[in-house]
C-alpha cells in the first residue's frame, strides 16, 4: 500500500503531535533533535488514528489559520493555505475601515474571523446550511474575540429564506466571499484517504454535470446583496477558474481577475459589480 504521506510530510506531522501532545516546543527539538519522547497513551492513539488516515488536524482538534488559532473537527473542512492566499488577496486590497462583508458557506470561519481580526471595523456576517460547522465558527470567533453575525442559511435557496433582516446594511455588502464545495464528484477515488473519507462530502463535491452549481447561485445572489462596485472573491478549482471568469464577464461582472495560488495553480477568482 502506498504511503498515505512522504517522509518530510510525515516528520512534520509527527514532531506537531509531539509538540502538542508532550508540551514540546521547536525550540525544544531545536537544542535536542535527538532526544526520546515518553511514550503515552494520548500519543499511541494519536499514531492510530494518523494511521487510519484521520486528518492530524482532526487528531489534535485545532490548527492555525492566517496565524490564528482555529478549531477543527469532522464536520468542517480543514484551513488550507490557499484559502490562506485569498484572505491575504482579500485584505491587500482593503484600505477603508468599517466594510460590510458576507462569507458565505463559512465551514470553520476561518475566512470570516481572519477577516474580522485584519481588517479595522469590519462588520462581518457569515452563514452555512451546517448547524456543526456554525457552533465550530462561533466558537472560533469568540476564542480569537472577533465579532461575527452567523446565520443558518442555504445558498442553494431564495435570500428572502435567510433571515438577513439584521445583518444585511441597508445599501449592500462590501464585499462577499466564498469557498464553496467545486470538486466534482467523479475526482472523489482520486483523492486520498485523509481528505476523501474524513472531511465533510457536503463541503466538497459538486456534480461532474454543473461544476458552477455553488458559483452561479452566489454569484446570482451577489448581483442583489453587494452593493455598485462591491466585489465578489471565489476560492475555485484548478480547472474551473477560467470557465468561471468567463461565466461572470457574461454575467456582467467587471474587472474579473484570476490569479494563482503558491504552487502555480488558477485557484482564485475576483470580480466587481458595476
Amino acid at each position: 500500500m502506498e504511503p498515505l504521506y512522504d517522509r518530510r510530510e510525515a516528520s512534520a506531522i509527527a514532531r506537531l503531535v509531539v509538540e502538542q501532545l508532550c508540551g514540546l516546543s521547536r525550540v525544544d527539538f531545536a537544542l535536542e533533535p535527538q532526544a526520546e519522547t515518553a511514550w503515552t497513551p494520548a500519543l499511541e492513539d494519536a499514531l492510530r488514528q494518523l494511521t487510519a488516515g484521520r486528518p492530524v488536524q482532526y487528531v489534535l482538534g485545532k490548527t492555525l489559520f492566517c496565524g490564528l488559532p482555529m478549531n477543527v473537527r469532522e464536520g468542517v473542512l480543514i484551513p488550507r493555505p490557499e484559502t490562506e492566499e485569498l484572505v491575504e488577496w482579500i485584505v491587500s486590497e482593503q484600505t477603508a475601515a468599517g466594510v460590510r462583508v458576507l462569507d458565505v458557506g463559512t465551514g470553520s470561519g476561518c475566512i470570516a474571523v481572519a477577516l474580522a481580526h485584519r481588517l479595522a471595523a469590519a462588520r462581518v456576517t457569515a452563514l452555512d446550511v451546517s448547524e456543526t460547522a456554525l457552533a465550530i465558527a462561533a466558537g472560533n470567533a469568540a476564542q480569537n474575540q472577533v465579532e461575527v453575525h452567523f446565520l443558518q442559511a442555504d445558498v442553494l435557496t431564495p435570500i428572502d429564506t435567510w433571515g438577513l433582516d439584521y445583518e444585511f446594511p441597508e445599501r449592500g455588502f462590501d464585499l462577499i466571499v466564498s469557498n464553496p464545495p467545486y470538486v466534482p464528484a467523479s475526482d472523489r477515488e482520486s483523492m486520498q484517504v485523509n481528505v476523501r473519507d474524513y472531511e465533510p462530502a457536503g463541503a466538497l463535491f459538486v456534480p461532474d454535470d454543473d461544476p458552477l452549481l455553488f458559483y452561479r447561485a452566489i454569484a446570482g445572489h451577489a448581483r442583489r446583496l453587494l452593493r455598485p462596485g462591491g466585489t465578489l472573491w471565489f476560492e475555485c478549482y484548478e480547472r474551473l477558474a477560467e470557465p468561471l471568469a468567463v461565466w461572470l464577464s457574461e454575467r456582467g461582472f467587471v474587472e474579473v481577475q484570476i490569479r494563482q495560488d503558491m504552487n502555480g495553480k488558477n485557484r482564485m477568482v475576483r470580480c466587481r459589480k458595476e
